[in-house]
């Protein structure tokens, strides 16, 4: 008698059933994503303060420097880099060396699930190189930020793994720690607020 395939799905709190392998736009709820990346922290949780530093707060972050970089970037673009890390509501957010040492089947995981939200909220699967490229130097800045300010980096050691960003292009941004009650309400909000204008 033959083996049941291991479960490849994963229940949301929306009633949802996400399958890991084949995910659908119509099985991505953004109360699930918001609530995922608010309870998933950056750093494994080796961060200062009394609450760990989550991923929607860092997405909120990117976000907001990806603005700076790219002023006049249409709604969708900034959506696009709000929901950067998206995936990582279900599969977590796991530090580079973990994704190396587990092979090209976790980037295809995430590849899936990316397209997948991306049709969602009525993005193309697979954004422009230009575009990405933007969001991922947002990213490289919010990781310099987090480094130097609550993972303990200084930043003569963030300098050998993120190249340091222009002071004018951080002024008066500050990465936030709080309940993540109040940053998956923030999420939620910021992603209706930027729907709402497409």
């Amino acid at each position: 008698m033959a083996k049941p395939a291991p479960r490849a799905w994963q229940r949301m709190l929306s009633g949802r059933r996400l399958d890991l392998l084949d995910p659908t736009p119509a099985d991505i709820e953004v109360s699930d994503i918001a609530h995922g990346l608010a309870f998933v922290a950056r750093w494994n949780g080796q961060t200062f303060g009394d609450y760990p530093y989550s991923v929607a707060e860092h997405s909120l972050l990117v976000e907001d420097i990806f603005i700076r970089i790219v002023p006049n970037a249409p709604p969708k673009w900034r959506l696009a880099a709000l929901l950067h890390d998206a995936p990582e509501y279900v599969i977590g957010d796991m530090i580079s060396p973990v994704k190396s040492a587990v092979g090209p089947g976790y980037g295809a995981m995430e590849a899936r699930l990316s397209a997948a939200i991306h049709l969602r909220f009525g993005l193309p699967a697979v954004l422009p190189d230009t575009v990405k490229r933007q969001i991922k130097r947002a990213d490289r800045v919010s990781a310099w930020l987090e480094a130097t300010r609550i993972a303990g980096f200084s930043e003569a050691e963030a300098a050998k793994f993120f190249r340091p960003p222009p002071p004018d292009l951080i002024r008066g941004l500050d990465v936030r720690l709080r309940p993540p009650v109040d940053t998956r309400a923030a999420f939620a909000d910021r992603v209706a607020a930027l729907l709402a204008t497409l």
